[in-house]
Order: structure tokens, then C-alpha cells, then sequence
């Protein structure tokens, strides 16, 4: 066993945060203006939010609000807990995190690997619900000794980050040319440490706000009020309220961004300049490729990459996910096709063949997240294995693994046409089976109950 040093030295990982690079697009269509990007993906934790991560401890540390033993503890939307989990558990304090369940699973799991206890809390209500993850973050600094609340909706350590480091770095990046910055707002400290900062080394300069759609925020911009808040997909950014800290005045421009536009227009950009990003950073291109375009003479634009896309890898890049948040759209067939979440004909189904070991069968299951699998022989559909048969098998025998899928599958499928109606899928799924959507054009895919509600939902929505 490799022993501990000590602590008290500055871990060499913190050196790392900022000067990140600033890349102009190539292959985007900018209109007249130059649109530069500010890699803050390369921060050593993967996000701008390693930069008030680090700040707002290390002020906690100088004012002696967070003591050696102490706990760090933040509500975040995820990339805020990660920056303050890197330098919390590299400095040697414990993290406690409360986080809104929309997070993305990759985020959760690298904060857990970091060492943080992570509190799920509910994303559908707002402040001042006990629930809320603000009010149950505050709610845990009482009921820890020794905690320490990061806060980074008021503290003025989250703004000051910004406007001591990223902006300078722009400022210099760009050879002191500069004409417009696009940002969002989570906590809003980017938005308003670049807008003191620019307002003194070049007034006039476009400070342009990417706002969520059902975020307040745009509204509050344009009219100095707003209505009631709806839901949002994108994470990270896009707020219920306006933050404490969140000055809005330097605002020129503001742009509300659908979910929609936010997930494809980050796809595009990894397509476009092999660049992986986050949600946040869709919004963040797509307001700013509006705002491009929308000149009439050229301008020099920057905006951010917020943070890396390997943490949406289940989300923004998984087309499954996608289509079932009715983010990603296929043509109407105007039947039973339409519902089915794995389409055969796009090769996302998940299958075996009567020859694949149950080993294998159980491998799929377990990888897809699915309780069933079509046996396809030649794209022909001959049997079906479920948990029930695996575990029948399994059961009698517990060395089957390595047996034959054939040996273990239903022969006896029950099909229905793609121009069933939906009243005979819904029968099918209500005797507690998988529909099984086939005709002589071969196998086409399966429905659950889920992939139901989720087609009923959606047509709700549409």
C-alpha cells in the first residue's frame, strides 16, 4: 500500500485551471463576423466552474470559514460540484453535493469517484420548496459540523473569478479586439465578472445572454419582469429566478434557445470542428451563430464551451435518448413503427442469435438496459428471450450460461403488423408482454409500455 503524503502542499492539478485555449470556427456558418471559442472543456476538471471551484475555496480558506476536517457543501447542476469536488478533495476536505435529478449519470458518477456525497433532489420544484436544491443544500450546512456552504449564487468570489481571470485571458487572446461575448447564466458570476471587466477595458462592448427556453431569464432582460418559469432539458444553465449575483445590465441582446436547437447544435459542432461539448455550450453556440449572423458588418465574437461533452455521452450524443425526449425526430410512418424506440431498419436494435451464448444475451441486456431481446436469424425474427426465460434456464441449471440462446428462447412469439391499431398494442401490453411489431417485410422492432407512454406523451406535447 503507496503512503499518503501530506496534504498541506498546493496539489499540482490546481495549477492547471485556466488559460485555456481560445479556437476560432472554421466550418460553421458565422455570417459576416469571426466567432472565437474558449475552450474551458481543458480545465483540469472538465468545466469553467474549476476556476470558482478553486476561488471561492481558497477565499473561504483566507477568511477562515473553511477549516482543515471541514465539509464543502454546494447545490449544483452538477459542473460547480465537480470544480469544488477537485479542489475540496485535493486540498482534503470532505464535498457534500446536492443536485437536481435531471444531472446526467456521468456527472454523478465522476463526483461519487471524486469522493462527494451526492443528494438527489427533485428538478421540478422551485425555490422554496423544501425540496428545491438550494433549500436542501442549505439544509444540510446545518446539520453538518463544520460545514461550509460554497453558495455560488451570492458569493462574490464566483464573479471576482471571472473577473480576474477569464476576462483577462480573452483580453489577451484576442489582441485587445474584441466586439461581442455570449454567455449564459446558471449562477450568473461568468456573465457578470466579464461584464465588469469589459466595461472598463472596452466599453460599448456586446454582452449577448443564451438563455434555455422556459428559463425567466430572457424576459427579465427584455422587459424587467417576467412570468412563471417552465422546464428545461439543457443542464447548467437557465434560471427560475434571477440570481443574486447575476448583473444583468450590461446585457445588449438576449436569445431564447430550445432544447432542441441547444442538443443538435452541439452535435453539430463535434461534427463540424471535433469539438465535444455539453448542453450548455449548444445554447451558447446557437445564440451566438444567431447573433453572427444577424450583422450587418463584421464583428468579433466570443463565446464558451462550457464543458466536455463525454458527460452527456447518455444524453446529448445517444440517439436513443434523444428520440425518446422527442429531441431527435425520425419520418412518420403514421403506425406502430412510429412508436419503436430501436428501429430494426436504423440498426439500433439491440438483438442475438440463436447461436449466441446466454452469457452474451445477458451481456446485451444488461449493456442496453433492456428486459428483452428479439433472437434474429438472418434478419428474420425467431424467437424472443426474456429475463424470465433467462432465469428459467438459469435456475435449473446454473452453468447454462455458456448454453445456446436457442435452448432458452420463446418460439411462440405473438406479432403485431406495423397497421395493428393501437387499441390491440395497448391489449398486448396490457397482458404483461412485449409488443413484437412484424410482418412479411421481416422484423421491424419492439414496443414496451414505456415506449407507449412515451409516444402518448409526446403526441400531448406535440
Amino acid at each position: 500500500m503507496t503512503a499518503r503524503l501530506p496534504l498541506e502542499a498546493r496539489p499540482a492539478v490546481l495549477d492547471l485551471i485556466g488559460n485555456t485555449p481560445l479556437l476560432p470556427v472554421q466550418r460553421l456558418d458565422t455570417g459576416p463576423c469571426q466567432l472565437f471559442l474558449k475552450l474551458e472543456s481543458q480545465n483540469p476538471g472538465g468545466s469553467i466552474k474549476d476556476r470558482i471551484g478553486l476561488a471561492m475555496i481558497e477565499t473561504a480558506e483566507r477568511a477562515g470559514l473553511l477549516k482543515p476536517g471541514g465539509t464543502v457543501v454546494e447545490a449544483t447542476a452538477g459542473n460547480t460540484g465537480l470544480g469544488l469536488a477537485l479542489v475540496a478533495r485535493a486540498k482534503g476536505y470532505q464535498v457534500a453535493l446536492v443536485v437536481p435529478d435531471k444531472m446526467s449519470a456521468e456527472k454523478v458518477l465522476q463526483l461519487r469517484a471524486l469522493g462527494a456525497q451526492v443528494h438527489l433532489t427533485r428538478s421540478d420544484v422551485g425555490k422554496g420548496h423544501p425540496d428545491y436544491y438550494q433549500d436542501a443544500a442549505a439544509r444540510l450546512v446545518r446539520e453538518i459540523p463544520g460545514a461550509w456552504y460554497a453558495d455560488q449564487f451570492n458569493n462574490p468570489a464566483n464573479p471576482l473569478a471571472h473577473e480576474t481571470t477569464t476576462a483577462p485571458e480573452i483580453w489577451q487572446q484576442m489582441g485587445h479586439d474584441v466586439d461581442a461575448i455570449v454567455c449564459g447564466v446558471g449562477s450568473g458570476g461568468t456573465l457578470t465578472g466579464l461584464g465588469r471587466f469589459f466595461q472598463r477595458v472596452r466599453p460599448g462592448i456586446d454582452m449577448v445572454l443564451a438563455d434555455p427556453v422556459g428559463s425567466i431569464l430572457k424576459d427579465y432582460v427584455d422587459t424587467g419582469r417576467h412570468g412563471d418559469a417552465g422546464s428545461w432539458a439543457v443542464e447548467g444553465i437557465g434560471e427560475d429566478f434571477v440570481p443574486p449575483i447575476a448583473d444583468l445590465s450590461a446585457v445588449r441582446k438576449a436569445y431564447s434557445i430550445s432544447d432542441a436547437d441547444s442538443f443538435a447544435t452541439a452535435r453539430e459542432l463535434y461534427r463540424a470542428e471535433g469539438i465535444l461539448a455539453g448542453s450548455s455550450t449548444g445554447t451558447l453556440l446557437a445564440a451566438a451563430l444567431r447573433y453572427c449572423r444577424e450583422q450587418s458588418a463584421p464583428k468579433r465574437v466570443v463565446t464558451f464551451v462550457c464543458d466536455t461533452g463525454t458527460r452527456y455521452l447518455s444524453k446529448v450524443y445517444n440517439d436513443h435518448w434523444m428520440f425518446d425526449q422527442g429531441l431527435l425526430t425520425r419520418p412518420r410512418l403514421n403506425d406502430l413503427r412510429d412508436l419503436i424506440s430501436r428501429p430494426a431498419a436504423s440498426g439500433s436494435v439491440v438483438s442475438v442469435t440463436p447461436q449466441d451464448t446466454l452469457q452474451t444475451a445477458f451481456a446485451r441486456m444488461r449493456q442496453a438496459d433492456v428486459s428483452q431481446l428479439p433472437v434474429l436469424a438472418n434478419g428474420r425474427l425467431v424467437g424472443l428471450l426474456d429475463e424470465s426465460d433467462l432465469l428459467a434456464r438459469l435456475h435449473a441449471d446454473a452453468s447454462s450460461f455458456a448454453a445456446p440462446v436457442a435452448r432458452a428462447m420463446s418460439e411462440d412469439v405473438v406479432t403485431l403488423a406495423p397497421t395493428a391499431p393501437l387499441a390491440e398494442l395497448h391489449e398486448q401490453l396490457r397482458r404483461g408482454l412485449v409488443a413484437v411489431i412484424a410482418d412479411d417485410a421481416g422484423f421491424h422492432g419492439l414496443v414496451t409500455r414505456f415506449d407507449l407512454i412515451n409516444h402518448l406523451r409526446k403526441e400531448i406535447t406535440r
